[in-house]
């Protein structure tokens, strides 16, 4: 094999993955990110996290329940605070909610997941 210089390499793009990840923890308290988690066989979790400190996470949890047909809790966390547990994918649903009833706008909702 021939050693190759990396100058001599052709570069297609430079497309970084990770661009909008923000690792400053201001600019990541601005957004509510709702995430799934998978559990066993087909079950999965939805989570929620980021939203006001203003919001009363147990009014929010009982609309997000009732709305939704699923079961749910409010856990807190030491490093992310409270944070909404809702059982099956719920991120759709979960989006809507919060941009209808603007509790949220669209633009800080990041949805994480397959």
């Amino acid at each position: 094999m021939t050693d190759v210089e990396p100058a001599s390499v052709p570069s297609f793009g430079g497309f970084d993955a990770f661009a909008d990840a923000e690792t400053d923890d201001n600019n990541s308290k601005d957004y509510v990110h709702i995430r799934i988690q998978q559990r066993n066989g087909k079950k999965s979790l939805t989570t929620v996290q980021g939203l006001e400190k203003g919001i009363d996470y147990k009014k929010v949890l009982k609309a997000f329940k009732k709305d939704f047909c699923c079961n749910g809790t409010v856990v807190e966390d030491t490093e992310l605070g409270q944070v909404i547990q809702l059982q099956g994918d719920q991120r759709k649903n979960v989006s809507t909610f919060l941009v209808g009833n603007k509790i949220c706008k669209k633009d800080q909702v990041k949805i994480h997941g397959f």
